[in-house]
C-alpha cells in the first residue's frame, strides 16, 4: 500500500462524492428506520445512537428487527438503520461522514470495495471481543479471506453470494427408475432363461403325490405367505426408492464431460429443450469454468503483484468452454438470468447455473401452484478431471466507520448482528449468511451453497482491476463465439497489468496446441485421449 495509491484513491472518492454532493443530499434516496423522530427523541434520548447505512431494501425489516433486538440486549445503545439508494454508495458516505451529524458509525458493503474504503479511511480495523472465538473459528475461510485487507481484518463478513449447479431432481429420478427397471428386466430374462433351461433337465424328476397337505395348515401358510409378500413388497419398494437416490447422486456429474456423456444417453421428455442452458453473458455465471486456473491479487485479492490470467491451464480452460457452444447453442445477446431460472422452472432444462436467490424464487413458485418438480443443488463440475473449478463469490460485510466517533459501540453491534441475528437471516431476506446457523443450513440445499462457497474466489479488492470482471465478460464473448482463446486471455491480461504497473505490458506467447483439448471433449461430447498426453 503506497502514499500514492492511498492518495489516488481519496482523490477518486472525493471527485465522485462533491458531484455527487451537489445533487442535493448526494442525489440519493436516504430514509431512516419507520420510528418517528420525536417518539425516538422522548423514549430513547438517554441513549447513544449508532447510525447503520445499508443499500438492500430486502434487508429493511430485518435489520429494523435486529435494532430493537439489540436495544433489549444493550439497554444503553439505540441502532437506527439507514436504507441508502444510488448508484455512488460509498461516496455518499464519505460524504455523510464529513459534512453531517448524522455519521454512519456502520455500513454494509460488498468486499471488493474494501480497499477503496480503507484507503479512504472509511474502514477501520476492527477486533472481536474477548471469549468470542476467532475469525477462523467462526466464519470459513473464504469470508476472512473476502474480509482481510493486507493481514488486517477490516470488516465483518454478513452474507453472500456464489452460483451453484441447479438440476431437476424429478427428471433425473425418472431417468434413474428407467434404468434400474431396464436392468432389472434384463437380469430377470437370464435368470428366467437359465431356470428353462434347468426345468428341461429335471422334469422328469418332479412327483405326482405331494399335494396331499392338510387343508388347515394350508390356509395358515397361505396366510403367512401373502404377510411375508406384502412385507417384501414394501422392503422392495423402500430399496428401490433407495437405489433411484444412490443412482441420481452417482449421476450428478463431476465434469464437464460427465454432462456431455449424460446429454448424449438421455431419452429427454418431450418438454425438454436442453440438457444444459445457463447465462453465458454473464461472467458470475461463467467463471466458474476459469475461476480454478487464474489469480487476481492473492487469496485476500489485495496483492498487486499476484495476478496470473494468462497460463496454459486458463486457456485450456476456455477451450472447453468454447467447444460447448457446439453441443449448447446459445445466443449470448438473447440470453438471461431471468430466462434461464424460468426456462428451468417451466421444465425446460435438466441442468442450469444459479445463484441463491433460485431457492426463494422456486419455491415461491412451487407454493403457487407453478413448479411442478422436485430440484436440487449441487457443487459446480469441474472443467475436467484435470482441470478444477472455482465460482466467484462476493460478501457482503459490516464495516466500522474510520469516522465514527463510536467505534467500539459500533463494534459490537457489528459482531451482536453476525454472531445472533444470523439465524433470521435467509427465512427473513432470503440471503444466506457467513455463519453456519443450524437452521439455516440444516437443509441441503442451502447447505450446497455454502459448500460452494467455502471453494469459492472471493472478489478482489484492487482498485487498479475494478474493471477486470466487465474485461473478463468481454473476452469470454468472444470466446463463445469463436475468436481464440490464447490470443483473448493474452490481450485481457496484458491489459490489466498495463494498469497495475502503469505502464504498457507485454506478455510472452504461450504455445498450447489444440490437440490438447481432445483429451476433455471431441465432437460427440465423449472423452477422447489425445497422442500428445497418452
Amino acid at each position: 500500500m503506497t502514499l500514492k495509491k492511498r492518495l489516488i484513491t481519496i482523490l477518486i472518492i472525493v471527485l465522485c462524492a462533491g458531484g455527487v454532493y451537489a445533487a442535493g443530499y448526494f442525489g440519493l434516496t436516504v430514509r431512516q428506520s419507520e420510528e418517528t423522530e420525536t417518539e425516538e427523541d422522548s423514549l430513547f434520548g438517554h441513549r447513544e445512537t449508532l447510525y447503520l447505512w445499508y443499500t438492500d431494501e430486502a434487508l429493511s425489516d430485518y435489520l429494523n428487527s435486529a435494532a430493537v433486538a439489540y436495544s433489549e440486549y444493550q439497554d444503553e445503545v439505540r441502532v437506527v438503520p439507514v436504507f441508502t439508494s444510488g448508484r455512488e454508495y460509498l461516496e455518499t458516505v464519505n460524504q455523510a461522514s464529513l459534512h453531517t451529524d448524522e455519521v454512519p458509525d456502520l455500513y454494509i458493503t460488498s468486499n471488493d470495495s474494501l480497499e477503496k474504503a480503507y484507503l479512504s479511511g472509511l474502514a477501520s480495523e476492527v477486533k472481536l471481543p474477548d471469549g468470542v472465538l476467532p475469525m477462523e473459528q467462526w466464519f470459513p475461510e473464504t469470508a476472512v479471506h473476502a474480509a482481510t485487507y493486507h493481514e488486517k481484518q477490516i470488516a465483518y463478513p454478513f452474507y453472500f453470494e456464489t452460483s451453484c449447479f441447479l438440476y431437476n431432481l424429478t427428471y433425473l429420478e425418472d431417468w434413474a427408475r428407467a434404468q434400474l427397471e431396464a436392468e432389472q428386466d434384463m437380469a430377470e430374462a437370464e435368470a428366467g432363461e437359465q431356470i428353462d433351461a434347468g426345468q428341461e433337465e429335471n422334469s422328469g424328476d418332479t412327483q405326482s403325490g405331494e399335494s396331499g397337505e392338510d387343508s388347515e395348515g394350508t390356509e395358515e401358510a397361505g396366510a403367512d405367505d401373502g404377510n411375508l409378500e406384502e412385507e417384501g413388497t414394501l422392503e422392495a419398494a423402500d430399496s428401490l426408492e433407495d437405489a433411484v437416490n444412490d443412482k441420481v447422486m452417482q449421476a450428478l456429474p463431476k465434469t464437464i464431460d460427465d454432462i456431455l456423456t449424460f446429454a448424449d444417453e438421455y431419452d429427454a421428455p418431450e418438454q425438454v429443450e436442453a440438457v444444459f442452458k445457463w447465462d453465458v453473458s454473464d461472467i458470475f455465471y461463467n467463471y466458474f469454468f476459469v475461476g480454478g486456473a487464474i489469480d487476481v491479487g492473492g487469496v485476500n485479492g489485495d496483492q498487486a503483484d499476484l495476478i496470473r490470467i494468462y497460463n496454459e491451464e486458463a486457456i485450456k480452460c476456455m477451450r472447453v468452454y468454447q467447444n460447448l457452444n457446439q453441443f449448447f447453442s446459445i445466443d449470448t445477446k438473447e440470453i438471461s438470468y431471468d430466462g434461464v431460472l424460468q426456462d428451468f422452472m417451466d421444465g425446460k432444462i435438466v441442468y442450469t447455473v444459479a445463484t441463491s436467490d433460485a431457492l426463494s424464487k422456486i419455491e415461491t413458485a412451487k407454493a403457487e401452484g407453478n413448479f411442478a418438480y422436485e430440484y436440487g443443488v449441487s457443487v459446480l463440475p469441474d472443467v475436467s478431471e484435470s482441470l478444477s473449478s472455482a465460482s466467484l463469490s462476493v460478501t457482503q460485510c459490516v464495516v466500522v466507520n474510520g469516522y465514527s466517533v463510536k467505534k467500539e459501540m459500533a463494534n459490537d453491534f457489528a459482531v451482536y448482528l453476525i454472531q445472533h441475528a444470523s439465524d433470521a437471516l435467509f427465512a427473513r431476506t432470503g440471503k444466506l449468511p457467513v455463519v453456519s446457523t443450524k437452521d439455516t443450513y440444516e437443509d441441503a440445499k442451502r447447505a450446497a451453497f455454502l459448500q460452494e462457497y467455502k471453494n469459492s474466489v472471493p472478489m478482489p479488492k484492487m482498485v487498479e482491476t475494478s474493471n477486470f470482471w466487465v474485461e473478463l465478460e468481454i473476452a469470454f464473448a468472444k470466446i463463445w463465439s469463436g475468436e481464440d482463446a490464447n490470443q483473448d486471455l493474452k490481450a485481457l491480461s496484458e491489459k490489466i497489468m498495463s494498469q497495475v504497473v502503469g505502464e504498457e505490458y507485454t506478455e510472452e506467447y504461450i504455445d498450447v496446441p489444440e490437440e490438447v483439448v481432445e483429451e476433455y471433449i471431441d465432437d460427440e461430447g465423449m472423452e477422447e485421449e489425445s497422442s500428445e498426453e497418452g
